[in-house]
């Protein structure tokens, strides 16, 4: 595989396609209420337990309506996750390489826009900074990490095995999940550190800040979109 290369910066110049585009799809955002649900296994619960998100830079416009989860959800999201696990662990790293460099493809593209713009609402970005976390920096996760897993193998010190001795080495996932209980400041770092442990075959249990429901709900959209398995 070829090495990545750092995703190019938009410029959102005036009268540029990418300034046009960002702007319809603020305006779109905040036009609505999004209800965001839990998602458990793939599945999308509405607990009736709720909270706002608002524009931080506007408390009183209302974005999103958010369910919030309950032991009875955490409960099943722990045992989805590790239910999961084998089946995430067969696929095999190649595999899930390919799901996971197909979202960077869709964050590069056609979910660019939708991604920064829920940014910006949601934890106040301008555009330049939405750009370079919540896309670039996101893109550049996924497509690196792939590439440096798919290396763990070679750079693991060459096994010296004496006369009558056969050594080996096992390179296996965490036994359990992982819990990525993560923060509201950069959108990238928020979807980074569940998916970098499923690259390499853990099952993560997500639990977003609440300053950015609306832009990780957003993410965790676009993974499904990629293939992300169920409970993973």
């Amino acid at each position: 595989m070829s090495h990545p290369v750092n995703e190019p910066i938009l410029g959102y110049s005036p009268g540029s396609q990418e300034r046009i585009d960002i702007q319809n799809e603020l305006d779109r955002q905040m036009n609505e209420i999004l209800e965001i649900p839990c998602i458990v296994n793939g599945k999308e619960l509405f607990t009736g337990v709720t909270t706002t998100q608002v524009i931080p830079h506007n408390h009183g416009h209302i974005i999103a309506k958010v369910h919030l989860a309950g032991k009875a959800e955490m409960e099943e999201a722990c045992e989805a996750a590790v239910n999961a696990q084998k089946s995430w662990i067969d696929i095999g790293l190649e595999r899930r390489c390919e799901i996971f460099e197909r979202s960077a493809d869709l964050l590069a593209g056609e979910w660019r826009m939708k991604v920064n713009a829920s940014t910006m609402l949601n934890q106040s970005k301008t555009v330049f900074q939405a750009e370079i976390d919540a896309a670039c920096e996101l893109i550049d996760f996924w497509r690196f990490n792939c590439h440096y897993a798919r290396g763990f193998h070679d750079d693991l010190q060459p096994l010296v095995s004496p006369e009558g001795v056969i050594n080996s080495t096992e390179i296996r996932p965490l036994e359990g999940f992982v819990l990525s209980i993560t923060p509201f400041n950069f959108t990238s770092i928020a979807a980074n550190l569940p998916s970098a442990p499923a690259i390499v075959g853990c099952t993560s249990i997500w639990k977003p800040s609440r300053n950015s429901y609306y832009s990780n709900y957003v993410l965790m959209q676009l993974m499904m979109e990629a293939g992300l398995p169920d409970g993973v």
